[in-house]
């Protein structure tokens, strides 16, 4: 058991083992089925969810469920802080209601880590600013492991807007605890030189090609304009620069997987004909999201 979840950069390696072993036996059986469980029964959830979401409030909200738990969901729009109330105070006020954990998501770096130190309830964070994303960094392992034997010895191109992704760092932070020859690939302006530092095994290139050659694992982001204070870089220019095409994973390994955390834009970071190609794995990782984020409720709560 864990005392929430708020980031990998000081998760060991064997709590990491633990949650991505865990989830495959959360994964749909041979007919494409879900088991239902009871571990959080009698358990409630409360999803806080400060800035858009998809993928991670839906997948987090059916995690809970299928546990046998209950979730509720509280938006921005939807909660007292539209009104003017402080997070602090929106936080004592869930906490006071007793919830057993609350999965958070906030526009602030390090929102979740302030909050943690003054409550008690546990907290999972879904995502904080451009800090990290934990459970991404845990399903993206967990796709990658259902295709290779190891994340050792793996070379892994992470390319975009690295500097304000989140999704980047928990992966870093992740494969880097496996030996993983990790390259941060993208715009000048995107990829500062003092990333490379941000973990062992960690080096930037700015060139795509030499970025991809050789690879095992191309991991694709989204250019996160909401984030960004420099001038954008026109779609087309961008994509002929950064964007994956299918000439790009001939430079790959021939067993490459490409992955992308969405929401993805089409024509910009990626083409369709990469993203729905057999090399892809992006549906694959919006699955394991589920059962990712079940092995970490469990964890946390069961």
């Amino acid at each position: 058991m864990i005392q929430g979840l708020l980031g990998i950069e000081d998760l060991p390696r064997e709590e990491i083992e633990a949650i991505l072993d865990r989830a495959k036996d959360f994964q749909p059986v041979g007919d494409g089925s879900f088991a239902q469980f009871d571990r959080l029964r009698g358990k409630t959830v409360v999803l806080l969810f400060l800035e858009p979401s998809t993928r991670t409030r839906t997948s987090f909200e059916i995690a809970t469920r299928r546990l046998g738990g209950d979730a509720i969901l509280i938006s921005g729009a939807g909660s007292s802080l539209s009104k003017g109330e402080s997070l602090v105070d929106t936080l004592n006020t869930l906490a006071a209601m007793r919830p057993d954990a609350i999965v958070m998501r906030h526009k602030a770096s390090g929102a979740p880590h302030f909050l943690a130190r003054h409550l008690r309830t546990p907290i999972i964070n879904a995502g904080d600013g451009t800090h990290e994303h934990p459970t991404q960094a845990l399903l993206d392992a967990r796709t990658i492991l259902d295709r290779k034997r190891s994340l050792e010895g793996l070379r892994v191109a992470i390319i975009g807007d690295i500097e304000h992704s989140r999704v980047a760092r928990s992966n870093v932070y992740l494969l880097s605890k496996f030996g993983v020859d990790i390259v941060l690939c993208g715009p000048a302006p995107l990829v500062p030189p003092e990333l490379a530092g941000i973990a062992p095994g960690v080096s930037i290139e700015y060139d795509m090609r030499k970025a991809i050659r050789g690879c095992d694992v191309i991991m694709m982001l989204r250019v996160q304009l909401e984030r960004q204070h420099e001038p954008d870089f026109p779609r087309g220019e961008y994509f002929s620069f950064y964007g994956l095409a299918p000439e790009h994973i001939e430079l790959a390994r021939p067993d490459v997987l490409v992955m992308h955390p969405g929401p993805i834009n089409r024509g910009r970071e990626i083409s369709s004909e990469v993203a729905d190609s057999q090399r892809s794995v992006i549906l694959n990782q919006v699955e394991n999201g589920v059962a990712v984020r079940m092995a970490v409720l469990e964890r946390v709560l069961g």
